[in-house]
């Protein structure tokens, strides 16, 4: 009996908000269908979202649920400060930036104030546990200690270069000269995807899934991966806040879902570190370290689940970001024949088997990698929690627990920040020439203006590795192929993102064999 007083008490708690949250929906949607309405003509601006008592600005954050990134740049490109406070359901505030002085101030300036937060770590707990990428003060202070050491040493570099390149040369041209041959469609960010599963396994846990295979058959792993990856997501991104613990606590829909995700991915990461640790200390004289989780586990006092979750976390980084910027380039280059040229003049001027200051060299494709990052960003957003009430640079009021976001994709398409051929797809802007020899240099920009592997503190640890990883991989698949997208005329995709973004419904592509010789 207790326990049906129970359900029946949560029932009552979930139910009674949702009609009445109900009833207001349908009030309101009766004043905006009438134009003498009171409401309908709440606003001043029509490109601004408009908003309500209550429900904030429900219906527009609905209708653009499937665009929010698109969607949240025109907003931004309608602000003159380059921000805006987007008013969500029950008086829930969240702050989008789109401005350099905001991104400094809270990437760096005033980066103690500005953690990850708890509505971010809650979210992601059941996914990447204490990782890196979902923990604050001194536990990240520890593991960035750690993971900075380590990224920096020349031997993980060289083990980088090798398994990238043995992944390039016995499975990925394999694969892309065989789809030549049979001129068969291949969805190119699958696989790349299955390219970077297998390398950041190598990578970090010393374990090849073998994902990247002729038969592209599914891995649980990766599947288990996908599915945490996407509904984790959601999580962050829902319609109200923190609405998704009700289904978690009934262990329903899209949480009984996570639930089996996490569950798999758990089970999976801890055999690897058990097996690992076995390895190391049977074959402690003899067995290189190499691996990232070896080297972690050379740290006595880590403790298994510490384990699991920074490798978790180092999973993430490396699966989805790479494959995300290498999908948007290759059909970016496509339909741009001159900057294509570019880099097969490049290409044609490195060796066959090429070494890391090879790859280091090739300026102009660096150039045209992070051109295609800037308009489509593999991390489009990422939101910090305010520990106190702020005042931005450009004058936006913060409240203490407020979620603020800055924007990468939006800030890519702004033209007050990169001209009014923002929309062009151009290597150049980020080369310098020389007018004595003739050679162009490349030029970074300022990391608050682009953002793409954060800024300040928590500045991506993997950003060379990732730049060494994607060129070699254009290096070698440009050399021998040109990437041809499989409807040329009527192919557009589309732009999504979750923790991480992708061309959604995949990119269908042709390959053609090519003989290289300008």
């Amino acid at each position: 009996m207790l326990q049906l007083g129970v359900l029946a008490l949560w029932l009552l708690i979930i139910i009674v908000p949702f009609f009445t949250f109900s009833f207001f929906i349908n009030l309101t949607r009766y004043f905006t269908r009438n134009p003498s309405s009171s409401l309908s003509s709440s606003t001043t601006n029509s490109k601004l979202p408009r908003c309500y008592p209550l429900i904030g600005a429900y219906f527009d954050i609905v209708a653009n649920r499937g665009r929010m990134n698109q969607w949240m740049t025109e907003v931004l490109r309608h602000c003159p400060t380059g921000s805006y406070a987007l008013r969500r359901p029950f008086g829930y505030r969240q702050i989008f930036t789109a401005n350099p002085a905001n991104v400094q101030h809270i990437l760096k300036s005033q980066f103690s104030m500005y953690p990850k937060g708890e509505m971010f770590r809650i979210g992601l707990t059941d996914f990447l546990g204490s990782g890196i990428f979902n923990t604050d003060g001194d536990n990240w202070k520890f593991q960035r200690q750690i993971s900075s050491h380590e990224f920096n040493t020349k031997s993980l570099r060289k083990f980088v270069e090798d398994v990238v390149t043995t992944e390039v040369s016995d499975r990925l041209l394999p694969i892309l000269k065989s789809a030549a041959e049979m001129n068969s469609v291949l969805d190119l960010q699958d696989i790349l995807q299955r390219f970077a599963f297998d390398n950041i396994c190598k990578i970090a846990f010393g374990f090849d899934p073998e994902y990247l295979s002729p038969s592209l058959q599914e891995a649980e792993f990766a599947t288990a991966f996908e599915e945490a990856t996407k509904l984790s997501g959601e999580r962050l991104s829902s319609v109200i806040p923190n609405s998704w613990r009700i289904k978690k606590y009934l262990n329903i829909g899209s949480e009984r879902n996570l639930k089996i995700a996490n569950s798999q991915i758990q089970e999976f990461a801890k055999q690897i570190v058990r097996k690992k640790k076995q390895d190391l200390k049977e074959k402690s004289s003899s067995l290189e370290v190499s691996d990232l989780l070896s080297r972690f586990i050379n740290y006595d006092h880590l403790e298994e689940d510490w384990l699991v979750d920074i490798v978790i976390s180092f999973i993430l980084a490396g699966r989805d970001t790479t494959s995300a910027a290498l999908t948007w380039f290759f059909w970016l280059i496509s339909f741009n024949p001159k900057v294509e040229e570019e880099i097969l003049k490049e290409i044609n001027g490195i060796p066959e088997q090429p070494v890391y200051s090879d790859i280091k060299e090739m300026t102009y494709t660096h150039a045209a990698l992070c051109e295609s990052m800037r308009l489509y960003p593999p991390v489009p957003t990422d939101s910090k929690q305010a520990a106190n009430d702020d005042i931005l640079p450009d004058g936006t009021v913060v409240k203490k627990g407020e979620r603020v976001t800055y924007h990468p994709y939006a800030m890519g398409r702004m033209q007050n920040l990169w001209g009014s051929n923002w929309m062009q797809f151009k290597p150049e802007r980020w080369l310098e020439r020389d007018n004595i020899n003739g050679k162009s240099s490349f030029v970074p920009k300022d990391s608050y203006t682009y953002p793409v592997f954060q800024a300040g503190p928590r500045i991506c640890l993997g950003k060379e590795m990732a730049f060494l990883q994607m060129k070699m991989i254009v290096f070698e698949t440009l050399r021998g192929f040109r990437v041809v997208p499989a409807d040329e005329k009527g192919f557009e995709p589309v732009f999504i993102s979750y923790l991480t973004a992708k061309m959604k419904d995949g990119f269908p592509v042709k390959i053609q064999k090519r003989s290289l010789s300008l």
